[in-house]
């Protein structure tokens, strides 16, 4: 695990960046603060997690590191350790971890719960949605510290990559750890609600668009050409034909829409 400041003092922010393995685009984004030294009003933890599982360019070396927290200092695998070694780095701040994924390409935020300080910094950040986990919560980095998460875009690509930067440099703003101002967008929420499984098959398929509502009696996946038939309506979240070894993605019910307020002439 590698660990870095901007400006002096203990930090009260922290941005995350390889948890997994597999998502370097967090990593460019924190190289990039790194390199270009901007003056802070505030200081800035920055850390780079996973860096064995980086190197070797995989998700995890012994499990998944975003399921193990909040760690062990005892634990026999790789990721139960530096759990235990994060979240103890972690204390006291709040954090923003970056992640990528094989099924959406544009920018979201997932959240443990629907805060005021989620709902104060997450508008002002370019995404396009927030989504509510707290059903799906366990052993996730935010079960264990107030963590905001967002998925910068397709996996491996250089549009998360560029999106994992301006993510950043926007939550800084947010928070008034970097000078500037930010942009509030009128910004839906979805509160996780259900995992959809897919059975061991050679071939999978999906039929749906994230965040897309899907009707009752719709087909919405398939494994090895058996339909799967949505029962009631859902939205679906993190939903990839390979995303994910044993599951499809997860269904999502609307819980609310975050409005811009107008300002008084």
């Amino acid at each position: 695990m590698r660990v870095a400041q901007l400006g002096t003092g203990e930090p009260e922010i922290a941005v995350v960046a390889g948890i997994h393995g597999d998502e370097p685009c967090g990593v460019r984004a924190v190289e990039r603060l790194l390199d270009d030294r901007p003056s802070v009003n505030r200081p800035i933890k920055l850390i780079v997690v996973n860096e064995a599982a980086l190197e070797r360019r995989i998700r995890f070396v012994d499990e998944d590191l975003n399921r193990a927290f909040p760690g062990d200092p005892a634990a026999t695998t790789h990721e139960g350790k530096l759990a235990h070694d994060l979240v103890s780095e972690l204390e006291g701040c709040l954090a923003f971890s970056m992640h990528s994924t094989q099924s959406h390409a544009e920018p979201f935020a997932i959240v443990n719960g629907v805060t005021e300080t989620a709902r104060d910094i997450v508008p002002q950040l370019p995404v396009t949605a927030m989504v509510e986990t707290s059903n799906f919560a366990e052993g996730r980095l935010f079960s264990a510290i107030d963590t905001i998460e967002v998925e910068c875009g397709l996996q491996g690509s250089e549009t998360a990559a560029e999106n994992a930067d301006r993510l950043t440099r926007a939550f800084l703003t947010a928070v008034d750890a970097l000078p500037g101002d930010t942009v509030r967008r009128d910004l839906p929420v979805y509160r996780l609600t259900d995992v959809i499984r897919k059975d061991q098959a050679d071939t999978y398929e999906v039929f749906v668009d994230n965040f897309t509502e899907v009707e009752p009696g719709a087909p919405f996946a398939a494994a090895d050409g058996e339909k799967q038939i949505a029962e009631e309506s859902f939205y679906p979240v993190l939903m990839s034909s390979n995303g994910y070894q044993d599951v499809f993605g997860y269904s999502a019910e609307k819980i609310d829409v975050l409005e811009t307020q107008a300002v008084a002439d």
